[in-house]
């Protein structure tokens, strides 16, 4: 049985290296908490809270994070004995949503139990992949041209797909210049909800452009929307901020809501959850990929952990850590070399934190016992 007797939390900001807009909001750096939890032999697994700091993606946010992760979600931990991460999941689920902060716990566990055992977390997971191959996310940007540019480098980075966050206003002339400037790239949008759920006409004209999805066209809940568009369509509608859990998952097959499947860690409230949505979308013959939310390299260590298991057929969110940060949160940055990250063969999450960089970036921290 494992115990854990000690769990540190830790605010952490860095900045972005290139302001990312969606249809919601705009950013230029992230603050995203760190969560080591640490067992009576003294091995430490890490995982990471990656909320957005306000509540555009879902309702959790840093500050909300914070107060469930200190005040409740630490305290459980600490007086719950398990011998898999899914027993301690199962412990945290008293705890209702908050996926988002639930979601770093059951990571912390998960490394924890993959270096107790000496094995990749990928393996722990069930990962079958030496490597997996990686997309790349694009926010909104001033002009038509700056996008341009945008793809322009990541293709020279050797990334071979490109998801581009649309909204309404930024749809259907941005898509049909990167479609008509790279014709064999694989191209996908987002929308992160944020159309009607009666508009039609802005999401026929993108049926012509030969894109991998549409993401997240509609609200969250509005399921039956989803599925009256994917009949009209012939390019497959993915399902991110829709699927918070398994049951969600089930609802959205049954209605037919889409034909493909983000996989995101910190929505669907930890590995322990993804990997269940990942058999029952494999058994059903749903494509799947892991989407990310920026995170820091604790966090896309999981995402490339998960991205190995065999039902991420799609090329997933898990870019170099160059991407996003000029310096990351672990000793080495992730790489991703010609559209591939390579899955580590090192126990646990496969990367080491960067502790004194992480003091320097550290806006707050609580340790419990104290």
């Amino acid at each position: 049985m494992t115990r854990t007797t000690h769990v540190a939390l830790r605010r952490v900001r860095l900045p972005l290296v290139h302001r990312f807009q969606t249809s919601s909001h705009a950013k230029r750096d992230l603050e995203h908490i760190l969560v080591a939890l640490t067992d009576a032999d003294g091995v430490t697994g890490w995982g990471e809270i990656a909320s957005p700091s306000g509540p555009f993606y879902s309702a959790e946010t840093t500050e909300s994070c914070w107060a469930v992760a200190r005040d409740h979600l630490t305290p459980l931990v600490l007086r719950t004995e398990w011998e898999h991460p899914a027993e301690l999941a199962a412990a945290l689920g008293k705890v209702r949503g908050n996926h988002f902060a639930r979601a770093g716990f059951d990571m912390a566990a998960w490394a924890l139990w993959s270096l107790r055992r000496g094995i990749p977390l990928a393996t722990a997971l069930g990962g079958t992949r030496s490597r997996v191959e990686a997309g790349v996310s694009l926010g909104i940007e001033p002009t038509v041209d700056a996008l341009l540019e945008q793809v322009a480098l990541r293709v020279a980075e050797g990334y071979r797909r490109v998801k581009l966050k649309i909204a309404p206003g930024w749809d259907a002339e941005p898509v049909r210049a990167v479609r008509s400037a790279f014709p064999e790239l694989a191209l996908h949008v987002d929308a992160n909800g944020a159309y009607p759920p009666g508009e039609r006409a802005v999401f026929r004209e993108l049926d012509t452009r030969g894109l991998l999805m549409i993401e997240q066209p509609f609200a969250p809940r509005a399921l039956v929307a989803h599925a009256e568009l994917q009949a009209e369509l012939a390019t497959p509608i993915c399902l991110d901020e829709s699927v918070e859990d398994v049951d969600d998952l089930v609802t959205a097959l049954r209605l037919g809501a889409g034909r493909i499947l983000n996989i995101k860690v910190s929505r669907m409230g930890g590995l322990t959850p993804a990997v269940r949505a990942h058999e029952l979308a494999r058994a059903e013959g749903l494509p799947v990929w892991c989407g990310g939310m920026h995170e820091f390299g604790i966090g896309r260590a999981a995402n490339v952990a998960l991205s190995a298991l065999p039902g991420f057929t799609l090329p997933s969110d898990v870019s170099g850590s160059d991407k996003y940060y000029a310096r990351d949160v672990t000793t080495a940055p992730i790489v991703c070399r010609q559209g591939f990250v390579a899955v580590p063969a090192a126990a646990g999450l496969g990367w080491e934190p960067d502790l004194p960089f992480i003091d320097e970036h550290t806006t707050a921290r609580a340790s419990f016992p104290g």
